[in-house]
């Protein structure tokens, strides 16, 4: 299963100049509700800036509050803005950005004054084509740090409690705690993997912003290798360019009380990984796909994290079986068909009753989405069927691709069972058909 943008550490070369940036609850207040959007297990919330709400992915794996795809928002501004550059995971060059200070976040009663920004500049660094939605920054520390921050994945929700003891109280009752370590502003936790039927300690970056189950780094000193089985997978994009690395199944996966058979693990090769700053001993990430099997709550204070099973604990673990990466790209006018009703009356005896007559159509025009091929993994099944990168959906299984969302493509792609999927494709002015199984590889 790949998963969309994972940006877990990054480099900002120029000083760093800090704010307030953490949020406090406004007179009043002491807890607040945020409903969020999930999307290939991945969170989304709005939060007003300077005045104008944009919508935000929330990960842990981020120090500072990043924005981008600003190019349509002219109407947010930003002060003591300067030049810097970004550089983090994946293996190409650093790109441009801006910095920018005393910015004003607000969201359901709490506030965060004297932000810090860094704006990345590159249109092609867009969140939204690879999601579905519009997609305009990621905050992670700054939101997570001063407050005991509940994300309940079962109900979509996110509440946010002041640090008191009353409150912490409250939840260890009814959750189990895990001591947890903030290490340049992340949280990590001890784990154990088990590959080959050898058990490995392993250090893990908390990571909501990842919707895979787990990252690895490969290091055969420790024991922690690629097994035999796997295939050659395109894992995201980072801050310098796409990720690549290999998906792999290992035995067992081990935290605190809980453990999970079977993981699918992503390996991410050096070369992506080569610009992330790595804390002392970390062995990789623990994602979404297991955290979202859980309603939990981060205590960066007391660097502590509580826990409770929700009703995804015993969810399989799938990945996308076809080999292609499908994106968001654009949207297209659609002609509909509507009927129209036409009243007729039979006299004043019968005023009361009507009959309604479908005998007219007219037509609607509605902007739709339009789908296209971005990535085709060799000697997948959709690859040796002859879908190629670059090929616009036209329709899925026979219903027409604009009428899917793009968690459901996916969704599809990633079926439990071996199926037969028919896809119909635009290339170069050309329909095509093809056909493929999703064939289980692991």
């Amino acid at each position: 299963m790949r998963r969309i943008i994972i940006l877990c550490l990054f480099i900002i070369n120029s000083l760093s100049v800090f704010g307030q940036n953490d949020f406090q609850f406004e007179k009043g207040v002491d807890k607040a509700v945020i409903p969020f959007k999930t999307i290939n297990n991945l969170i989304f919330i709005p939060i007003n800036v300077n005045g104008v709400e944009l919508n935000f992915l929330l990960d842990s794996g981020v120090e500072e509050t990043i924005l981008f795809g600003m190019e349509d928002r002219k109407e947010v501004n930003f002060y003591n803005i300067e030049k810097i550059t970004l550089r983090g995971l994946g293996s190409e060059t650093s790109i441009e950005g801006l910095k920018s200070t005393n910015n004003i976040l607000e969201i359901k009663g709490l506030k965060s004054a004297n932000h810090l920004f860094y704006i990345v500049l590159d249109q092609s660094f867009n969140l939204s084509s690879h999601v579905g939605i519009p997609v305009n920054g990621i905050i992670g520390y700054n939101f997570l740090k001063s407050n005991l921050v509940e994300i309940n994945y079962a109900k979509r929700k996110i509440i946010v409690y002041k640090d008191n003891d009353k409150s912490r109280k409250r939840i260890q009752k009814k959750f189990e705690t895990l001591p947890i370590t903030i290490e340049r502003n992340k949280p990590y936790i001890q784990s154990s993997v088990v590959i080959k039927s050898v058990e490995i300690p392993a250090k893990l970056l908390v990571d909501i912003g990842n919707s895979d189950a787990i990252w690895l780094f490969e290091n055969k000193e420790k024991g922690i290798f690629i097994p035999q089985k796997n295939f050659e997978d395109y894992l995201g994009k980072g801050f310098s360019g796409d990720v690549e690395g290999k998906r792999a199944q290992i035995k067992k996966f081990t935290f605190s009380k809980f453990e999970f058979n079977s993981p699918i693990v992503a390996f991410p090769d050096s070369s992506s990984i080569k610009n992330v700053r790595m804390v002392k001993n970390r062995a990789g990430s623990i994602g979404a796909e297991i955290l979202k099997r859980f309603n939990l709550i981060f205590d960066y204070h007391n660097q502590k994290m509580f826990l409770k099973k929700n009703r995804n604990y015993n969810l399989p673990f799938n990945y996308n079986k076809s080999g292609i990466e499908v994106q968001h790209y654009g949207v297209q006018w659609v002609k509909e068909t509507v009927s129209q009703e036409s009243v007729t009356f039979a006299g004043s005896e019968s005023a009361a009753k009507s009959n309604t007559i479908f005998s007219d159509f007219k037509y609607k025009t509605v902007l739709k989405p339009i789908y296209i091929i971005v990535h085709v993994r060799k000697n997948s099944p959709a690859d040796l069927a002859g879908l190629k990168k670059g090929d616009v959906i036209v329709s899925i299984n026979q219903k027409k691709g604009y009428d899917f969302s793009l968690e459901k493509i996916n969704s599809l792609l990633k079926s439990d069972e071996e199926n037969w999927i028919h896809f119909e494709v635009e290339r170069e002015n050309q329909i095509l058909k093809f056909k493929f199984q999703l064939l289980n590889t692991l």
